[in-house]
């Protein structure tokens, strides 16, 4: 039988490590994100058979203009890759929620379009939805850190998909 040993692995990136403070705000805002993301999945999946990718996809298309959107503008709107977005299609399309419908200026542009059943499931989850952010989220902060944290967010997504700060 062998043992194991620990080997603890130096970075070796020439980047310093993070301080403690940094690894701690990482930290919170992925433990945060992904138990609210599981909370909000079992909740809707559990009282409305949608998953929390589904339910983002037709919220989407029920913003949208003529609740219809490009798939791959849904694709970018749901941060899902292009085939990730078109095995979920296949299954809303399958279960009656949306259909594909065909770009009438442009034959190689395919549109994801919210149908009736699509809108009433969306209508009957949007409270488990509610109930959950509010509870999880929204109760834990004042308005002044809401808008603080808003703000905060503002700052961080532009970069994220690899522009900068207010578009500069």
């Amino acid at each position: 039988m062998s043992t194991a040993t620990a080997v603890k692995i130096p970075i070796s990136s020439g980047e310093p490590a993070l301080t403690e403070g940094e690894l701690r705000a990482l930290r919170g805002l992925m433990r945060a994100h992904a138990s609210l993301a599981k909370r909000l999945d079992a909740e809707l999946e559990s009282a409305h058979g949608l998953p929390l990718s589904s339910y983002e996809v037709l919220h989407y298309l029920q913003e949208a203009a003529d609740a219809r959107m490009r798939m791959c503008d849904l694709a970018e709107r749901a941060q899902l890759s292009r085939s990730g977005l078109t095995r979920l299609v296949d299954r809303l399309e399958r279960d009656g929620l949306l259909v594909r419908c065909t770009c009438d200026h442009d034959a190689r542009g395919a549109y994801a379009c919210l149908t009736e059943p699509g809108i009433e499931r969306l209508k009957a989850a949007r409270g488990t939805h509610l109930a959950v952010v509010r509870e999880q989220f929204l109760s834990r902060f004042s308005d002044p850190e809401l808008g603080a944290l808003a703000e905060m967010w503002d700052r961080i997504a532009p970069c994220c998909k690899g522009a900068t700060p207010n578009g500069q």
